[in-house]
């Protein structure tokens, strides 16, 4: 009997002691998120991209450390956790598992492309945790292509590949008088594909026919034998929705050769690291389409233009410029939520109207799309100049 009854009393105690450690936990976790906000800033500061994911990252910083110096939101700071999937599709599963799961982040900014921003939106999506991209541009980033609904904790701040691609096409057909086009794709970029297809149906209903289509996978080097058959071909221009890494050598190489083609792209050329792969001179007679660029004479761009480079040394790009607006719309969301909850601020993102961020003053429509503008930049010796702005759709 007297032993049994201590056995007992050892196990009610071990209880208690369980109990009251367990109260501690919960109390300390409590009181560490009373004055702080966990934001996850998933970006590929490695890698292929690296230079899109640094300026997004040091744009969303920028916004960040603004809030906090002005008292941050709902009275508490955020704690921006950075996060590098170093430009890879696993590692964002990774470390968007990390940020939601370890860190206990209430939202995640990023990633930068529409290939890892799926992979990552995976496990958001599991977790009810909001996920805002600055830049990812396939349509499927925010709404499932086999079921058509839209992926509901998931937003951009850009517009999406189908704008883009038919936005080019009709500056090719209606601006520089085109009829005939080649298509050179990364096979394996959702991206390059979209731009694509979308450029070609715009570009063929508008009267110019896509004569061909040749195809590349990033981290290839070489591209002579494609641009030798596009050489042959004579078009009047060569579609190149890719990213800088690559867009940069098919440039150079091709201007080598001696092919003379205007060359057009998408928002993925938009990096200073294309004049160091491609050189000055390769980069004339170019065009791309883009959210944003430096010079434009709004306030709130050359506002952000003097903030963001008295703090980097560098003038922005639209990856950071998209980036400071996705850290602006889930701020607004938090506001508009009165709530750090992830489901409010969800719910506030969804109905996000009229936010004016320096790439344009943002909607959020059912598909949690923005509707906003584009901006088409010519190239000269690698110095980017404003050309026109072409209206939300």
């Amino acid at each position: 009997m007297s032993k049994s009854f201590k056995f007992i009393s050892v196990i009610i105690a071990l209880l208690m002691i369980a109990v009251l450690f367990s109260g501690c936990t919960k109390s300390n976790s409590t009181s560490a998120s009373s004055d702080t906000i966990k934001v996850g800033a998933l970006f590929e500061l490695t890698g292929g991209v690296a230079t899109f994911g640094t300026s997004s990252y040091n744009g969303a910083k920028l916004y960040i450390d603004e809030i906090n110096k002005n008292g941050g939101v709902l009275g508490k700071k955020i704690v921006l956790l950075k996060a590098d999937n170093k430009s890879q599709t696993d590692e964002s599963i990774n470390q968007a598992t990390k940020l939601i799961q370890q860190d206990k982040v209430i939202a995640i900014l990023g990633p930068v492309t529409s290939t890892d921003v799926k992979a990552a939106s995976s496990v958001a999506m599991q977790n009810h945790i909001p996920l805002i991209t600055g830049s990812a541009t396939a349509v499927d980033v925010t709404v499932d292509p086999i079921t058509k609904k839209v992926k509901n904790e998931i937003f951009r701040a850009c517009f999406i590949d189908p704008y883009q691609g038919s936005v080019m096409a009709q500056f090719a057909a209606e601006k520089l008088n085109a009829k005939t086009a080649v298509v050179y794709i990364d096979n394996k970029s959702d991206y390059s594909k979209g731009l694509a297809q979308s450029f070609k149906e715009q570009f063929e209903k508008l009267g110019g026919k896509v004569i061909d289509t040749e195809a590349y996978v990033a981290g290839d080097q070489d591209f002579k034998a494609a641009l030798t058959k596009i050489k042959g071909l004579n078009p009047d221009v060569i579609f190149v929705p890719g990213y800088y890494q690559e867009t940069g050598k098919i440039t150079k190489q091709a201007r080598d050769m001696g092919i003379t083609a205007t060359f057009l792209g998408g928002d993925g050329w938009d990096s200073p690291d294309l004049v160091k792969i491609a050189g000055e001179s390769a980069l004339n007679n170019v065009y791309f389409s883009n959210h944003f660029i430096n010079t434009d004479p709004d306030k709130t761009v050359q506002d952000f233009k003097k903030k963001y480079t008295e703090t980097y040394g560098v003038e922005p790009d639209a990856m950071a410029a998209l980036a400071y607006d996705s850290a602006g719309m889930l701020v607004q969301a938090i506001k508009d939520a009165n709530s750090t909850e992830p489901a409010k601020i969800i719910e506030a993102l969804s109905k996000l109207k009229n936010f004016k961020g320096v790439t344009g003053t943002i909607t959020i429509n059912s598909d949690h799309n923005p509707v906003k503008s584009a901006v088409i930049i010519e190239l000269k010796d690698g110095k980017q100049n404003f050309v026109e702005k072409v209206a939300s759709q």
